[in-house]
């Protein structure tokens, strides 16, 4: 197994936290009502992480944890953490997959692992997608939650 780390950080830079690439479990954009909203875009761009992975650098002590479960369709709660000083959104935890996070692909500071290792593999909650956007070519299409690991 590849020891290779990346680091990811938020706007402002406070929070900062490195993983390894190998430990990347898979991908996906999320066009779900949730994404929309919290995301502040069409969709989201995420990747599954073993929590344990995500080592914090700096700034562990400037995070916020939101949870709540109302837009969500499963009933979990969904946990956002972020940065208490610029709001940058670095990761989500749900309460129905323990011991994983869904950090957000933006805050890593590669591009070009954004657009390789990060690349979307698996695009979930098309129906909801806006519809200028045609979708994610050449990747699974889910209508709903995408079943990873299933």
């Amino acid at each position: 197994m590849s020891t290779e780390k990346a680091t990811a950080a938020c706007f402002c830079g406070a929070c900062r936290y490195e993983f390894p690439i190998s430990g990347v479990i898979a991908t996906f954009v999320c066009s779900c009502d949730d994404c929309h909203k919290v995301s502040a875009s069409a969709f989201a761009h995420n990747f599954i992480l073993k929590t344990s992975d995500m080592n914090w650098l700096s700034g562990e002590d400037k995070l916020t944890r939101w949870s709540q479960k109302a837009t969500i369709d499963s009933g979990n709660y969904m946990e956002n953490v972020f940065c208490s000083i610029c709001g940058t959104i670095l990761s989500r935890q749900s309460s129905g997959f323990d011991g994983l996070s869904f950090p957000r692909v933006g805050p890593v500071e590669d591009i070009k692992l954004q657009s390789t290792v990060l690349a979307p593999q698996v695009e979930q909650y098309t129906p909801k997608r806006l519809a200028w956007f045609h979708g994610v070519e050449g990747v699974p299409k889910s209508d709903g939650m995408y079943p990873f690991g299933s």
